[in-house]
């Protein structure tokens, strides 16, 4: 049981990369941070995204590349081996008014709070996915929400490759993707990209990007081990067809796991907490954001690695002041 009467110095919410760097700095700080990581919170394992990665082959240190799930188990043993003290509980609800801080536990709102002096929200960002039938056989065995993350991937390479999407972020990955497969198929339920138009001209003039307009996947094929095609219905004249590719990849966007913090620190549009500009600082002294959750750029490993040391740091600092 929690000791509901003792303020912590640190509480990180949040497992993944960002969670577990800010947690080694704050331990070794001797901080003595208590890490709530979350039990299916986002719908995702502890851990968050990575968990869901066959292959990381881009994570410094880790030549021969190294599973989502064992470079997590890599995290999460550090952080205990300098003490870190890790509940595989959801925190559901805060109160960031008061101080100290007031969390709650999922199931466990009418029990007393757990306190805390500051807070490191490193929750991340759940990406949206369709659900498509046959998508959980293929998922991560031919489709994957992350281009950047897993296109160069033996399995994509000189393959046929289709990208679902028309923002900027599709454009992005269909371009990336034409370093590794032989054709990208960018379907769009719309007959314009929703890109820049300086992206959506690369896409346009590229020749191995094939638009497919006016379109919506109904549904992913395979062998049962690896996805071979994916069927697409045209929106306008209700044709249905067959593409067949070796790799489907989402990218209609990520939404940030800042439900429980919304009404009481700053955020953009799409939900992202904002920090201040080179730092970890929300909107609310004391309480600071890491990795992917206050990151729509980006949204790496390493690079929610890197803000959440920022995040320890920021936090140990202010520490010291108050």
């Amino acid at each position: 049981m929690h000791e509901n009467n003792k303020i912590h110095k640190v509480v990180i919410i949040g497992s993944g990369p960002a969670g577990h760097t800010a947690a080694v700095y704050a331990a070794r700080a001797d901080l003595m941070p208590v890490m709530f990581e979350g039990f299916m919170a986002g719908g995702v394992a502890a851990g968050g995204q990575l968990t869901t990665t066959t292959e990381v082959e881009n994570y410094p240190g880790f030549p021969e590349g190294i599973s989502g799930p064992e470079l997590t188990d890599h995290f999460r043993a550090q952080s205990l081996r300098f003490g870190t003290v890790i509940h595989t509980e959801t925190i559901s609800q805060v109160d960031l008014s008061k101080r100290p801080f007031q969390l709650w536990r999922e199931g466990m709102e009418n029990e007393p709070p757990v306190l805390a002096s500051s807070i490191i929200i490193a929750t991340g960002a759940t990406a949206k996915r369709l659900n498509l039938p046959g998508e959980e056989t293929y998922w991560q065995n031919g489709i994957s929400a992350c281009a950047v993350c897993d296109g160069a991937l033996p399995i994509y390479r000189n393959a046929p490759l289709a990208v679902i999407g028309g923002g900027d972020s599709a454009a992005e990955e269909a371009t990336f993707l034409t370093k590794f497969g032989s054709r990208i198929f960018l379907i769009h339920r719309r007959d314009t990209l929703r890109a820049s138009r300086i992206m959506a001209e690369r896409v346009l003039k590229n020749p191995k990007i094939e638009p497919v307009w006016n379109s919506v996947p109904l549904e992913t094929k395979g062998d049962t081990k690896k996805l071979t095609s994916l069927v697409v219905k045209n929106v306008q004249t209700g044709d249905i067809r067959e593409l067949t590719v070796g790799g489907l990849f989402y990218a209609i966007g990520h939404k940030p796991n800042s439900d429980p913090f919304k009404g009481q620190l700053e955020m953009d549009a799409d939900g992202y907490i904002v920090t201040k500009p080179g730092s970890s600082f929300t909107s609310v002294e004391g309480v600071f954001a890491a990795g992917d959750v206050q990151d729509k750029r980006y949204r790496q490993a390493i690079t929610a690695a890197g803000s959440g040391c920022m995040a320890a740091l920021d936090a140990e600092r202010w520490l010291e002041g108050h």
